[in-house]
């Protein structure tokens, strides 16, 4: 392990000392008031300076904390597919990707409630600014993976990252999650990167088959009825549109992270999709064109057979086209209730709200395509 002490997470001689420094945080007392409001923030501060191990964080206290957020902030929270993975084999699963902490948090209480152990899961370095991210993300098995840097460094930082992951999952036995592509998808359209498929290669070339089918590739479907940061999402996809980029914020990042956790999610569904297989890899490789790209179209039609479209994806579909074709999956409430939602958008006055309006119903809508 020591050639990956950069991005590996925190081992059990560290996650005490991370989980002081959690507890002494200053952001404990907010936290508090939105997990358990009422309750002196101390009582936070002690439960987790006695958390000594990652058992202890990740099913003691987590998993109390989701099922806390799951009855916040959902009115459903369900799963399917388990029976596609076996106990004790480790996965890499691959999934779409719209709520920075939140799709990985959600797939380790599915994993739990299953049987299967916790994976490590990915998390970008632009992520990891503020302490309290870092130390809660480290202790809670991410491992960072380095953005930007020159042509070299994003070479290098790549295969450090690929080597990384298979040998946890093919030494340590553990599995690991990771996102279809870099960053979350904000249009509504998911796709996989072919570049990612080929970092889960680069560190075994010889045989691109055995390279890719030790690795025993999942993907995952995530479904949310209300989109995680859907505002922040718009303006951002606004901002790009009209200046042609986007630049982010101090302490942007941090608070998309807050605003997903909070926001009302509605229904949440996950789907663990059929596992890529060795002969789906053969398959792949004998059809023409390339090979990455291939998988990821693969890895496409499953994440989208499982991805659950909810009303508020057919009722943005039908606003933005101004038909009623999928008024029969939907009520009249569920759509007035959009559209009055909607309203946030009228408070920007000086923006191209006919865009704004677009765009915020394309996040929603891209998904039935």
């Amino acid at each position: 392990m020591a050639n990956f002490d950069d991005i590996r997470p925190y081992n059990a001689d560290e996650l005490p000392a991370a989980m002081q420094r959690i507890a002494d945080s200053e952001l404990i007392p907010a936290i508090a008031d939105f997990l358990m409001p009422g309750i002196e923030p101390d009582i936070l501060r002690n439960k987790l300076r006695n958390i000594k191990n990652i058992y202890e964080l990740q099913v003691g206290f987590l998993k109390e904390v989701i099922e806390i957020l799951v009855k916040k902030t959902t009115t459903q929270f369900d799963w399917s597919g388990l029976d596609n993975i076996k106990e004790k084999k480790p996965y890499l699963f691959v999934s779409n990707h719209r709520d920075i902490v939140l799709d990985a948090m959600f797939l380790q209480y599915i994993l739990n409630a299953g049987g299967h152990n916790t994976c490590q899961i990915t998390f970008g370095s632009n992520l990891m600014e503020h302490p309290l991210v870092v130390d809660f993300g480290k202790a809670n098995k991410m491992f960072r993976i380095e953005r930007g840097g020159n042509r070299m460094e994003f070479y290098n930082n790549l295969m450090h990252t690929s080597d990384y992951m298979r040998h946890v999952i093919t030494e340590e036995k553990e599995s690991v999650w990771i996102a279809q592509r870099n960053g979350r998808t904000k249009n509504g359209i998911d796709a996989t990167d072919p570049a990612i498929i080929k970092m889960f290669w680069m560190s075994l070339r010889d045989d691109k088959i055995k390279s890719l089918a030790e690795l025993n590739i999942v993907p995952i479907a995530v479904s949310y009825e209300w989109e995680s940061c859907d505002k922040l999402k718009t303006l951002e996809l606004y901002a790009t549109k009209v200046n042609g980029r986007y630049e982010k914020r101090p302490g942007e990042d941090l608070n998309s992270i807050i605003t997903g956790i909070m926001q009302p999610k509605g229904h949440v569904h996950f789907h663990i999709c059929e596992p890529v297989t060795e002969d789906d890899l053969c398959r792949m490789d004998n059809m023409p064109g390339d090979y990455f790209t291939n998988i990821a179209k693969l890895m496409d039609e499953r994440i989208n057979a499982g991805y659950m479209s909810m009303p508020t994806n057919f009722i943005a579909n039908d606003l933005r086209s101004e038909s009623d074709k999928y008024a029969s999956h939907y009520t009249e409430k569920q759509k007035s209730d959009f559209i009055q939602y909607m309203k946030w958008i009228d408070a920007y006055k000086d923006l191209d709200q006919a865009l704004l309006r677009d765009i915020f119903l394309g996040i929603y809508g891209n998904s039935v395509r």
